[in-house]
């Protein structure tokens, strides 16, 4: 497990390109045939990936964790975002094709993932963040989430969010989670920009075409970065930074947020005038 440790709104702004994606972009995930997992202190979350081409792939908890096993006190939401797979959670098999969504909840002490077909394998996108309270393990299918739609064609960004964790879907003790799909056409993600200093937040890219980028934008409303995200890359956004972003076409992302509340809405905006 690779740990992070954030830099905070003060010394970010004296980190160059390499630097700031070495504390804030995750670029390795995905790889097939194994679990990687990234330990960031930005409310202890937990990001990582599971790509299993041959025998199962089994979740264990290394020893930073300090735990008899990964989810005994954590909780855990998987997004697949590849081909048909299955996770097993304590001996119960759940199927999951492509953007179907499984929440684990604590105290879980077997997770396990396989592919339906090794030559197409799933890629299970995971989020994990400490609970306090225990949740039913649940299984939502795309057609089971909450869908929003937002922006404007004029605008380009116009997108369709997706929520599965969230006060009124799965429950969880502190785990948001979901994502949001951009229209052809549209580039522009979360728009008006925002903080919420009560959660960090996770972005992972994805579906997005090998020739384009998305330019994520970072930091404080008052001193912006910017760095460049290919396919299936993370990006971990502390409390106090804007998250939005421009791609050089249409692409999908998952959010995901922890921290003192789940209350979605609860935003700083960052109006985009005022924005440096």
């Amino acid at each position: 497990m690779q740990i992070r440790f954030s830099p905070n709104q003060n010394d970010y702004t004296k980190l160059c390109t390499d630097g700031l994606r070495a504390n804030f972009l995750i670029e390795t995930l995905f790889v097939p045939g194994k679990i990687e997992l990234v330990y960031s202190d930005a409310d202890r979350a937990i990001i990582g990936s599971a790509v299993p081409t041959g025998s199962a792939l089994k979740l264990s908890a290394d020893a930073e964790l300090r735990a008899a096993f990964f989810c005994e006190r954590r909780e855990l939401g998987i997004l697949n975002i590849g081909g048909s797979g299955a996770v097993e959670v304590d001996g119960k098999k759940y199927e999951m094709n492509k953007l179907d969504c499984l929440y684990v909840g604590r105290g879980s002490r077997e997770v396990s993932f396989t592919s339906k077909d090794a030559a197409k394998p799933a890629a299970f996108y995971l989020l994990s963040y400490p609970a306090h309270a225990a949740y039913p393990t649940t299984l939502a299918t795309m057609k089971d989430a909450a869908p929003v739609e937002l922006g404007s064609l004029a605008d380009a960004n116009r997108r369709t969010i997706y929520k599965y964790i969230h006060t009124d879907g799965i429950k969880s003790c502190q785990l948001v989670m979901g994502f949001t799909k951009l229209q052809e056409g549209a580039v522009w993600n979360t728009m008006p920009p925002h903080t919420h200093t009560r959660r960090s937040e996770v972005y992972i890219y994805f579906d997005v075409d090998p020739k384009r980028r998305v330019m994520h934008f970072m930091g404080t409303p008052q001193q912006t970065r910017h760095l460049v995200v290919a396919d299936r890359q993370a990006i971990i956004s502390p409390s106090w930074s804007i998250h939005c972003g421009c791609g050089t076409g249409a692409y999908t992302f998952c959010w995901g947020m922890g921290g003192e509340n789940q209350t979605f809405d609860d935003m700083d905006p960052a109006p985009i005038v005022q924005l440096r």
